[in-house]
């Protein structure tokens, strides 16, 4: 899949593939492409689609991430320099969009309607999610439903259409693709409430972003709503200001309000069944090694710290 990234990042403008490698070349967990191809193992297709269609979902994740990091004006990201930090808000948005459109190139490599119907609704999706959070920024009335909805759109879409899309090029029956997709959403919800926790609980050095990143973009993440579903009239009030202020200097309040009215127990119980859901529409699949290993992703994702 590495190789097939190195040669679709090719381009006449050398612009393009300085932002393009500098953002790839920084790491990242590849988990979508990950899932992609252990769910391709795991239904027993062994074509070279994979590898194309593996590096399109990471194409449309780094393409969003771009995206994302000029919109929140980031500056931290894998513990690098953001691309806009580097290299300035419009070339991280124009290479963002040729991402998008290079991953559409690719998409018509596979010649199945199916696959591209799947990614362009799950891209167009994505789009939806940016735009509902960007709505609900500075929002503290935002509710567990909401942010539910929010995530689903925004993250977790991109992991159920890389299951799916593991279930098609392996043709599989309706009812494998649906339990393909369902392990993915509901391993992708998993990972973002986890993400959430993280912003909270985590360490900077080793999370590789700056912590309290969703309280300075004024983002209701489950661990604040929590907090205020269960604290204080004075501790709701004080995260409801940090939230429409995004003023980190409330941070140190904040999470010691999220730490003592045990939101974080509320946010990893929600992650914890998201992961359970994962895990029992994998073992639902054929079983072998690629089966085992989705089970894993999704046991081991709580106890990830980045």
């Amino acid at each position: 899949m590495d190789q097939v990234i190195a040669h679709r990042l090719e381009s006449s403008v050398p612009l393009i593939g300085q932002v393009s490698r500098y953002i790839i070349a920084a790491g990242g967990k590849r988990l979508r492409p990950a899932l992609l191809l252990l769910t391709c193992g795991a239904l027993g297709y062994g074509g070279e689609q994979r590898f194309n269609l593996a590096a399109v979902v990471e194409f449309i994740h780094t393409a969003t991430l771009l995206h994302d990091d000029v919109v929140d004006d980031s500056a931290l990201r894998r513990g690098n320099a953001t691309a806009n930090e580097t290299f300035g808000n419009p070339a991280s948005v124009l290479v963002g969009d040729f991402l998008y459109s290079r991953s559409f190139q690719m998409m018509v490599d596979a010649q199945n309607m199916r696959v591209m119907q799947v990614l362009a609704d799950a891209t167009n999706v994505i789009a939806e999610g940016e735009v509902m959070q960007l709505m609900n920024m500075h929002n503290a009335e935002l509710d567990e439903a909401g942010y539910l909805q929010v995530i689903r759109s925004k993250t977790a879409k991109l992991f159920e259409a890389s299951a799916r899309v593991g279930a098609i090029l392996a043709e599989s029956t309706p009812e494998i693709e649906g339990i393909c997709a369902d392990y993915g959403q509901a391993l992708g919800t998993a990972f973002q409430v986890i993400d959430d926790v993280l912003d909270y609980t985590g360490e900077a050095a080793v999370m590789g972003k700056n912590l309290g990143d969703d309280l300075r973009e004024g983002k209701a993440t489950l661990p604040l709503i929590a907090a205020m579903q269960s604290g204080t009239p004075e501790q709701r009030q004080l995260i409801k200001t940090a939230i429409e202020s995004g003023n980190v200097a409330m941070l140190d309040q904040v999470v010691e309000i999220v730490r003592t009215t045990g939101a974080l127990d509320v946010a990893r119980l929600a992650a914890t069944q998201e992961a359970q859901r994962a895990i029992a529409a994998a073992r639902l699949l054929p079983s072998g090694p690629h089966t085992e290993c989705l089970i894993q992703l999704a046991s081991q994702l709580l106890d990830r710290q980045s």
